[in-house]
C-alpha cells in the first residue's frame, strides 16, 4: 500500500530504481484524510520521478544565515538601484532581530502576524514601514523556496497594511517657494539650480544630477536625459530661458558634469544635507510640514524631524 498508519498518522512509503522513500504525511490516520495522504504520496513519487527528490526534506537553514545570504543576493542583484538594497537591509535589521535563528522553514502565517504586532508595539512604527517589512520578508521567502529552505511563502496569507495613508503632499504656495528658492541659493548654488531644472523640465533629482555636459544642445535648446528608471525616461526636453541660463553658469566651472563633485572628475551625487539645512531655515520638516502643523514635537506624517 502507498499509506500506511504509524503512530497516528498516514505514511507513505514506495521504491524508484530499487530505492526506498518513506515520510509522514502529517495527517491523523483517519479515512477523512485517506485520499489527502494519498495525493501527497503521488506528489512525492512524481517529484523522485523527475530527479527532484532533494525537495522532499527541507534544508534546515536558520533565519540569520538565510537572511544574510539573501542581503548579499539583493546586493548584486539591485546593484543598478542600491535604494532598493537599502531598504531590504532596513527592513531585515528589525526582521532578524525577531525571528533569531528559526529555521526559516518553521516561520509560519501567526508568527508573521506576531512580527507585526511586535513591530507596532515595540518601535511604534507605522503601518506603511509594516508594510515594507512584509514585502522584504516575503521576497526573501521567494529566493528560500527557490532554494528550499522553505516550502512555502507564509507572506502570502498574512493581511499586508494599505499604503494609501502614506500619501504625503504639501503644495508649496507662490510665497512659501520662493522663500525656499532665496534660502537654497544662500546655502547652496547646486541646490538653487537642482531644483530650478526639476521645476522646468520636470525630471528627478537622479536625472539632473546625471547630465553632463555634452547632454545640453544650447543651438537648438535642448538637453539629452540619459540616465533614466526605465527606457522610456530617456529623452530629449526643451529647455527654457531661465533653465539655457542655469545650465550656462553650471558649464562654466569647468567640468565634464554639469553638477561637479567635490573631487576631480566626480559628480555630485545627492544634495539631502543641503536640502535639510534649508528646511530647517524655513521651519519645514522633510515631508513639507511647517513648524505650526506640528503637535509635541511629532510631524502629522510620523516623519523625524531635525531640529524644529
Amino acid at each position: 500500500m502507498p499509506i500506511r498508519e504509524r503512530n497516528g498518522n498516514w505514511h507513505y512509503r514506495f521504491w524508484v530504481d530499487g530505492r526506498e522513500y518513506s515520510s509522514n504525511t502529517t495527517l491523523v490516520a483517519t479515512e477523512r484524510n485517506r485520499n489527502a495522504a494519498t495525493r501527497k504520496e503521488a506528489k512525492a513519487r512524481e517529484l523522485v520521478v523527475n530527479g527532484r527528490a532533494h525537495e522532499l526534506r527541507l534544508e534546515v537553514k536558520p533565519f540569520s544565515d538565510a537572511s544574510a545570504e539573501f542581503l548579499q543576493w539583493a546586493d548584486g542583484e539591485y546593484r543598478d538601484h542600491p535604494n532598493t538594497a537599502r531598504r531590504l537591509r532596513t527592513s531585515f535589521a528589525s526582521l532578524r532581530q525577531f525571528f533569531g535563528t528559526v529555521p526559516v522553514s518553521a516561520v509560519l502565517r501567526g508568527h508573521v502576524n506576531d512580527f507585526k504586532s511586535w513591530r507596532r508595539a515595540k518601535h511604534e512604527v507605522r503601518e506603511i514601514t509594516i508594510r515594507h517589512d512584509l514585502h522584504a520578508l516575503s521576497k526573501a521567502f521567494g529566493y528560500w523556496v527557490d532554494h528550499n529552505w522553505a516550502r512555502q511563502n507564509p507572506v502570502r496569507a498574512v493581511d499586508i497594511p494599505s499604503d494609501k495613508d502614506a500619501v504625503r503632499i504639501h503644495v508649496l504656495t507662490k510665497e512659501e517657494e520662493t522663500v525656499y528658492f532665496d534660502r537654497a541659493a544662500r546655502r547652496s548654488a547646486a541646490l538653487h539650480d537642482l531644483g530650478r531644472l526639476m521645476l522646468n523640465l520636470g525630471c528627478r533629482p537622479e536625472e539632473i544630477l546625471a547630465l553632463r555636459v555634452e547632454d545640453i544642445d544650447f543651438e537648438q535648446s535642448r538637453v539629452t536625459i540619459r540616465d533614466g528608471k526605465s527606457h522610456a525616461a530617456r529623452h530629449r526636453l526643451k529647455l527654457t530661458a531661465e533653465s539655457l541660463l542655469i545650465c550656462a553658469r553650471r558649464m562654466a566651472l569647468g567640468s565634464s558634469w554639469l553638477f561637479p563633485g567635490k573631487l576631480p572628475g566626480s559628480r555630485l551625487a545627492k544634495v539631502n544635507g543641503s536640502y535639510g539645512r534649508v528646511l530647517n531655515d524655513i521651519s519645514v520638516c522633510k515631508c513639507s510640514h511647517r513648524r505650526d502643523e506640528h503637535e509635541k514635537g511629532k510631524c502629522p506624517c510620523g516623519c523625524r524631524l531635525r531640529d524644529l
